[in-house]
């Protein structure tokens, strides 16, 4: 009878084991370095992230910590996100089980800003507890072009041009609200102000600025973008319920209204001339680590929002995390790029979206989702992958309008 019992949890231990040593490694490729481009973790709002003239029936709730930062519960997420990311990496080989780690094997790389300094540390303590494990990052408040590429200005850019890829790419902004005119709606009823609009009513129009240099966008989009994401991100740090959109927007409502956020990068990240320059020097930093003698295991990088929906235009794929919008990068949630070593010799490389869901966000729960993606026109066998020089063709294709 004992060892029938024993077999029976030997054989259940493999079962549960197995779909997490099969969607690391799959045995039939092995991994050799991974790059993992993601979102800092839940911060508290930004300054004007809700725009002032915004309308509210109520106040709008307290936040702990200060403004614009990674709150404590959105350092504990991340802790535990990568609590279940050493999970995933001890199967694929590229960390032990336990136990500190080499620091060689793993380098974290933030920008500049303290929310994302401060969610790499999180980070780093969860995926080695009790160990030391670098953050490195250039001098806070130094534009990083791997994050912050047009920070710096580059007399490369026009922005006429990347008006016009825009246009192109959303069929205007007027379009593009219209798009979304039942999240706009429902962000109304949240809101719930006496006399409604309550988000600000401008035209809809995308422009450069007066200087040549940026870009100028104005309308329901820009409005109600950032309040959109406030009310998520209210339930992504676990406030009460009912101060959770005044307790008139259910999670399912939540994911609605980030499509309203999500749209902001149709305009900012998508667009082929945007997304070229902003992810040039990430795609260059990524080609270095694949094919350099030697580069770390792991190679975490650690920004923004805009730089995942950039990156995942660069590669043609979707980003969708459980409980979010589809295009809506979720905090802590990211692109992972896989260079791995096939059984017939070859290098390739296989891609993933990692995220946490909503819920898990919300609970600070060690999980963690590892969505493989497919590349399309470079898709072989079942791991979905691409023989690293096509992969790399097509990186500097699609960054080729930044580099002159």
């Amino acid at each position: 009878m004992k060892a029938s019992l024993i077999r029976r949890f030997g054989l259940l231990a493999i079962l549960l084991l197995a779909p997490l040593a099969v969607s690391a490694s799959e045995q039939s490729s092995r991994i050799e370095r991974v790059v993992l481009l993601m979102r800092h973790g839940v911060r508290a709002p930004l300054a004007g992230e809700v725009p002032p003239a915004t309308r509210t029936s109520q106040p709008w709730p307290r936040w702990e910590g200060e403004a614009e930062q990674v709150t404590p519960h959105g350092a504990a997420a991340l802790r535990a996100l990568a609590e279940a990311d050493r999970r995933w990496f001890a199967a694929a080989g590229l960390l032990p089980a336990s136990g500190c780690v080499d620091p060689a094997a793993v380098r974290i790389w933030t920008n500049s800003s303290p929310r994302t300094i401060a969610s790499g540390e999180a980070y780093a303590k969860g995926l080695a507890p009790g160990c030391t494990l670098p953050v490195t990052h250039r001098p806070a408040g130094e534009d990083d072009a791997i994050f912050e590429p047009l920070g710096a200005r580059p007399t490369s850019f026009d922005a006429a041009r990347a008006v016009d890829s825009i246009i192109r790419y959303t069929g205007g902004i007027a379009a593009l609200a219209k798009r979304h005119a039942g999240a706009l709606a429902l962000l109304e009823h949240v809101l719930a102000c006496p006399a409604r609009p309550c988000s600000p009513l401008a035209p809809s129009s995308v422009q450069a600025t007066a200087d040549g240099r940026g870009i100028d966008l104005q309308g329901p989009i820009r409005s109600a973008s950032g309040t959109a994401q406030v009310l998520m991100l209210q339930y992504l740090e676990g406030l009460p319920v009912a101060q959770v959109g005044w307790s008139r927007a259910t999670p399912r409502q939540l994911a609605t209204l980030g499509a309203i956020h999500a749209a902001l990068f149709d305009v900012f990240s998508r667009p082929p001339y945007m997304a070229a320059f902003q992810m040039a020097p990430t795609v260059d930093r990524i080609v270095q680590d694949f094919t350099a003698d030697t580069a770390p295991s792991i190679d975490l990088l650690i920004g923004h929002d805009t730089n995942v929906a950039a990156l995942a235009a660069v590669l043609g794929v979707p980003v969708q995390a459980q409980g979010f919008a589809t295009g809506d990068p979720s905090p802590g949630g990211g692109i992972a790029i896989a260079l791995v070593n096939t059984a017939e010799g070859n290098r390739a490389v296989r891609l993933w979206y990692r995220s946490q869901s909503a819920a898990d966000i919300r609970a600070a729960r060690a999980r963690s989702r590892w969505i493989p993606l497919q590349l399309h026109g470079c898709d072989q066998g079942r791991e979905h992958r691409c023989p690293l020089p096509q992969f790399i063709k097509r990186l500097e294709i699609a960054t080729a309008p930044a580099r002159g």
